[in-house]
């Protein structure tokens, strides 16, 4: 596997894999009309329902299927795609999310080796949400670049994507902990403030003040909708509840046990570390807990699909590239479990039978992840990170 992964991991090849195989995977899509590029057209009229002052979650059978979920926020993050045409807003949209992605990764303070050890890890996760035409691949970048601009002391711009990333998906505030890594923190948390104000009112723009507070309470009860939904899509071999709290009870059989059960503890130790004050200034520790904190926003959240998981396989391959560079044989084990399991699952490499019948069934697609989860936070609850991992520079 190691042999793999010196061969394939050449910053030029990467580069073109990483941008090539989504753009022409877009590109299939849109050949095959309207019905393959659904979740862009949800997107796209967040936008103009915003502007018309439609109700943003209601469902529009003559536009597409299902219905939005991001906030109020999202209609100004997608405006200048739905001004496109069609066909040029999706390539585009597909685009800026593998650029982003990528971009973000580059920033983060590693070696370049493993920056494209990282990238290598993601490729097929990334194109298997860029596919679906999501947006977790920015929403993992932003959680990242608020890391690297918090590292670099650019407060105002860490909070800026922190307040973004939650009004869209709330899964942007997991980066909240990270003000832990700088000492200016009371300054960030009035950055915070500020960006929350503005942006919250941002949309009012494009259409009005009492239009905007109103979707933003109905944001609010479709979440809750959605989650109930998620939790009962056992009853049709569902493709959401991709988490530890869907695999627990699908695999028991006790589909009433409460989402309490898991997310309680999975917070608890999520903060735990954060009182290791001792090791806050060491930048491995640091990345170790942005890993920790990108996997479990998915495996602890009922709302994780297959495309969610590029999220959570990105903060898998930060942790596995900080690793030494000659790690035990049970990091290979694992980095083959995720990869079969987790990435390869979605795709047509996999069997469609065993797909379909145990790892769809089952939430299997987040087992690999919570193993990874639970010895990332053993290793940041007990590790010496100056002296167990290597340098991040």
């Amino acid at each position: 596997m190691k042999n793999i992964l010196d061969l394939v991991a050449k910053p030029k090849l990467v580069k073109v894999l990483w941008f090539l195989i989504p753009f022409i995977a877009v590109l299939i899509l849109i050949c095959k009309g309207n019905s393959h590029i659904n979740n862009y057209l949800i997107f796209k009229n967040v936008f103009w329902h915003t502007v018309h002052h439609q109700h943003l979650y209601a469902f529009y059978p003559t536009e597409y299927f299902d219905k939005n979920h991001y906030g109020p926020f999202f209609s100004l993050i997608i405006a200048p795609f739905a001004l496109l045409p069609n066909f040029l807003g999706v390539v585009l949209w597909a685009l800026l999310n593998a650029w982003i992605l990528f971009f973000a990764v580059h920033q983060l303070p590693l070696s370049s080796k493993a920056k494209h050890t990282i990238l290598i890890i993601s490729l097929i996760e990334n194109v298997t949400s860029i596919q679906n035409l999501q947006f977790n691949p920015m929403l993992c970048s932003w959680i990242l670049l608020t890391y690297v601009f918090i590292h670099e002391g650019k407060l105002g711009l860490a909070a800026l994507i922190m307040v973004a990333g939650t009004l869209v998906k709330l899964y942007g505030i997991v980066g909240l902990p990270f003000i832990f890594f700088t000492k200016e923190y009371k300054k960030i948390i009035g950055y915070l403030i500020l960006w929350s104000v503005l942006l919250f009112c941002l949309p009012m723009l494009i259409s009005s003040p009492a239009f905007v507070l109103q979707s933003y309470g109905d944001w609010y009860q479709v979440l809750v909708e959605k989650n109930a939904e998620n939790i009962s899509s056992y009853q049709n071999i569902g493709m959401t509840d991709i988490s530890a709290m869907g695999f627990v009870r699908r695999v028991s059989g006790y589909y009433d046990l409460s989402n309490f059960y898991f997310i309680l503890p999975a917070g608890i130790f999520t903060l735990l570390p954060i009182f290791r004050y001792s090791q806050w200034k060491e930048v491995t520790f640091q990345l170790t807990y942005v890993a920790q904190v990108l996997i479990g926003v998915v495996i602890f959240s009922t709302s994780a699909e297959s495309p969610t998981y590029v999220i959570a396989v990105v903060g898998f391959a930060i942790w596995y590239a900080l690793v030494d560079s000659k790690p035990g044989h049970w990091m290979f084990y694992l980095l083959l479990f995720v990869l079969v399991l987790t990435v390869f699952s979605p795709t047509d490499f996999f069997p469609r039978y065993i797909r379909k019948e145990y790892v769809i069934r089952y939430s299997l697609k987040a087992l690999p992840c919570l193993f990874a989860w639970l010895i990332i936070t053993g290793q940041l609850l007990s590790l010496n990170f100056s002296s167990k991992f290597r340098h991040a520079n």
